[in-house]
């Protein structure tokens, strides 16, 4: 895989990558210099984006939820900066709706945490030839309930009796699904 890696990063290996999960930070930079990325981290909004407008990297990996905001702002930036870069948006909080928005804003791809340095590399150098293999590991129903939940809770703004108007479901028993961590 790495000697592969290597020579499909292309001419310019920078890579920038965001999150503010520290250990995590530091074993994924490790991790992508290895595989000859030319890696810089940050772990806050604003350091992404002043690395992103300084330097725009022709790689990015960047968290979604940051202390200090969205890690979309980041990606925008990016995309503003460097319109050819290819950005994967990593988070701990999957939902098909922040996919949506993800990949609406620029990001190349979408990996919920845990991902590896394996799933990253491949994210990053992946090009868009023909429909890429079926998951090893496919949602179950209930995960596909959930998301469908997710997806309408966000379309209506976080509004939990329009969404149990919408999904024609008790508001009380919409609170207790979002209560809920989402099912594997």
């Amino acid at each position: 895989m790495t000697e592969t890696a290597v020579s499909d990063i292309g001419e310019d290996p920078s890579l920038l990558l965001v999150d503010d999960d520290e250990p995590f930070l530091r074993r994924l930079a490790r991790a992508m210099e290895k595989r000859g990325f030319q890696v810089e981290t940050a772990d806050s909004v604003a350091a992404g984006k002043a690395l992103a407008t300084a330097r725009p990297p022709a790689y990015a990996v960047v968290d979604l939820r940051l202390e200090d905001g969205n890690g979309l702002d980041i990606v925008e930036v990016l995309r503003e900066r460097r319109p050819d870069a290819r950005v994967v948006v990593l988070t701990g909080y999957g939902a098909i709706a922040t996919a949506v928005a993800a990949v609406k804003i620029g990001a190349t791809d979408y990996l919920s945490k845990p991902a590896d340095a394996n799933d990253v590399t491949n994210a990053l150098l992946a090009r868009n030839e023909g429909l890429p293999p079926p998951p090893e590991n496919p949602m179950s129903a209930d995960r596909v309930r959930w998301e469908h939940i997710q997806r309408v809770y966000e379309l209506c703004d976080r509004n939990v009796s329009e969404t149990a108007r919408r999904l024609n479901m008790h508001r009380r028993t919409l609170q207790r699904i979002l209560a809920k961590r989402s099912p594997r």
